[in-house]
C-alpha cells in the first residue's frame, strides 16, 4: 500500500480527516497533525510533511490549510520537494504528469474548487509521464534549487 504523509493546520483539519476517511482503504496515511481545529500554525506541519516525504522512498504528501497557499510555499522551501497547489483535478494530474510533484497542497476553506478528496485522489493515482521534455524540465527545476 502506497505511503502518503499528510498534514494540515486547523483550517484544513476537517478536509484532512475527510481525505483519510474516504481514501484510507487505498493508502497508508501517516498523519503528522494538526490533531484538532484548535489554532495551529501551518508552517510547522508543512515542514514536517515535506521533510518526511523527502526521506521516505516512494512517499507522496498531502497538505491542507485554509487556502493551500501557505503550506505549498513552506513545503517548497525543503530541498527535494515539488509541492503543487491544486484547486482542480486537472491541475493535480498535470502536477504529477508534467512536474513529478511529490506533494499536493489544497484548500480547506474554498468554495471555488473541485472536491478536495477528488483532487488528492487524482494526484495520488497519477504517475509522472516520463516524457523526455518533462524529465528535462524537472531536472532544470532541481538545478535551480541546487544553485540557490
Amino acid at each position: 500500500m502506497k505511503k502518503v504523509v499528510i498534514g494540515s493546520d486547523h483550517a484544513g483539519y476537517q478536509v484532512k480527516e475527510r481525505i483519510k476517511k474516504e481514501l484510507g482503504d487505498q493508502y497508508e496515511f501517516v498523519d503528522l497533525g494538526a490533531d484538532s481545529e484548535e489554532a495551529a500554525d501551518y508552517p510547522v506541519y508543512a515542514e514536517k510533511v515535506a521533510k518526511q516525504v523527502v526521506v521516505t522512498p516512494g512517499a507522496q504528501g498531502v497538505l491542507v490549510c485554509g487556502s493551500g497557499i501557505g503550506v505549498s510555499i513552506v513545503a517548497n522551501k525543503v530541498n527535494g520537494v515539488r509541492a503543487a497547489l491544486s484547486y482542480s483535478k486537472e491541475a493535480a494530474k498535470s502536477a504529477r504528469e508534467h512536474n513529478d510533484a511529490n506533494i499536493v497542497a489544497t484548500a480547506g476553506r474554498s468554495q471555488t474548487m473541485d472536491d478536495p478528496v477528488e483532487i488528492v485522489k487524482t494526484f495520488l493515482e497519477t504517475d509522472f509521464s516520463g516524457d523526455e521534455r518533462h524529465k528535462r524540465r524537472v531536472k532544470e527545476m532541481m538545478e535551480v534549487e541546487k544553485h540557490n
